[in-house]
């Protein structure tokens, strides 16, 4: 009993296609008290994932809260597992969750977590974390968990970064550490920067990227907004442009993007925090991106009529 009162509370704010691959990884490894903030009461969660060259499907036992009223005292981890347009909403389970002691590891694309989350978190750390799995949310109590490339989070190789790694070890997800997180960031955006418009806007599967006309396309596309990590401070290789396509293509072509399902189900697009930090900082340093910026036209197009 002893042991069982000491381990750590995590709760996972957004139980989607990211958060429910966490929240499941981490009750399987039975090491942490995981409790799920969810619109709606869930008594488990179903983790389909790999297993022997073969998918799995595990039934696991979940703790939820749907009121933010619900908890009673800090959790030693958060994690933010919200679109990056939807952090605000969580600002009342951030409230409740929070203090000092407590850890926020914010699990979004783009850049700038630090500064999206920490006026929210009541002086607890803010630790960004750039997610690679491909994650899919098959019902409300049903995940799935496909992974490529060669981790499924980068982190810094710094004290709250190595706190995350063991986090999560015993769970199938691996943890990467870096010591220059602003590349690892930049990185990460430039896989989201063709693969979710392209496939949003094609209304197709990661499949679309392989097509030779496409390929030439999104090597146009990275090459504007490497420029513009650069300028940002990331050190971006020469070939980064062919490596980020030879990272998407580990992953295998019928699987989807956020912003592909997002599209599919009639919600808001995460296009400002994507392709839009693209365009806006690629302005504030006056470095031309028309590619990018037709993208960004067209997705907020497909946003403004989905809203209407």
């Amino acid at each position: 009993m002893a042991a069982q009162a000491q381990r750590s509370t995590v709760a996972v704010i957004g139980l989607g296609s990211i958060g429910g691959v966490a929240a499941g990884c981490l009750v399987e490894a039975g090491r942490t008290e995981v409790i799920a903030c969810v619109r709606r009461p869930l008594g488990r969660l179903i983790l389909e994932r790999p297993q022997r060259d073969k998918m799995a499907a595990v039934e696991l036992p979940l703790r939820s809260c749907s009121d933010p009223a619900q908890i009673e005292r800090p959790a030693d981890w958060v994690l933010l597992c919200t679109k990056t347009h939807q952090t605000v909403s969580a600002a009342p389970w951030l409230k409740r969750l929070c203090a000092p002691a407590t850890r926020v590891a914010v699990l979004q694309n783009g850049v700038d977590h630090v500064a999206r989350v920490a006026p929210l978190v009541d002086g607890a750390t803010v630790v960004p974390v750039m997610v690679y799995y491909n994650g899919e949310r098959l019902a409300p109590d049903r995940v799935r968990l496909r992974q490529g490339a060669d981790q499924d989070f980068a982190v810094a190789d710094d004290a709250a970064g190595r706190d995350f790694a063991r986090l999560f070890e015993a769970t199938p997800l691996r943890v990467a550490l870096g010591a220059d997180f602003t590349t690892l960031a930049w990185r990460k955006l430039l896989i989201n920067a063709v693969a979710s418009p392209i496939t949003a806007l094609t209304l197709q599967r990661q499949a679309v990227l392989r097509r030779p006309d496409i390929r030439e396309l999104s090597l146009a596309i990275l090459a504007e907004a490497i420029a513009v990590g650069r300028a940002e401070g990331a050190m971006l290789a020469d070939d980064e442009a062919a490596r980020t396509l030879d990272t998407l293509f580990t992953f295998a072509g019928e699987l989807g993007t956020s912003m592909y399902f997002d599209r599919l189900a009639g919600r808001k697009l995460e296009v400002e925090a994507l392709t839009g930090a693209i365009v806006a900082k690629g302005a504030a340093y006056g470095i031309a991106t028309p590619l990018n910026g037709a993208l960004l036209a067209l997705l907020r197009a497909i946003d403004a009529a989905a809203a209407s």
